[in-house]
């Protein structure tokens, strides 16, 4: 490989941001021109039923002329999102041991149903 090939493929400076099963790369990278741009990959795992697991990533190359377009639209992008849903993540109520914390919550309202309620009465000679 030459190497000029080699300084395209280095990494000048890297952030990561690692979010549940997504991780974001940020990396400076330099062109064959010596020019920087922005490369930004989201890895996403995924575990298959064998307990094996592979990796998913999508990548972005963003040049400097792109830049401030980028981050204006960017910003009102999440702008946008935050005014309109906050910043509470919808997505935890889905979770298995999601509590959502209600200082208005009585004991009539989390009284337990009686067993009587919870089962429906079937004769198994209709089956």
């Amino acid at each position: 490989m030459r190497e000029n090939d080699m300084l395209e493929k280095d990494e000048i400076f890297s952030k990561v941001l690692r979010a549940g099963r997504r991780t974001y790369f940020f990396d400076v990278r330099a062109t064959k021109a010596d020019d920087y741009y922005i490369t930004i990959t989201e890895s996403k795992k995924f575990t298959e039923e064998d307990g094996s697991f592979h990796f998913k990533k999508h990548k972005i190359y963003l040049y400097k002329e792109d830049f401030n377009d980028f981050t204006e639209i960017l910003n009102e992008m999440t702008s946008y999102v935050l005014n309109h849903k906050g910043e509470e993540v919808i997505s935890e109520r889905h979770q298995r041991d999601f509590k959502k914390e209600n200082k208005n919550d009585s004991k009539e309202d989390q009284e337990i149903p009686s067993s009587s309620t919870n089962f429906t009465d079937i004769d198994f000679d209709d089956i």
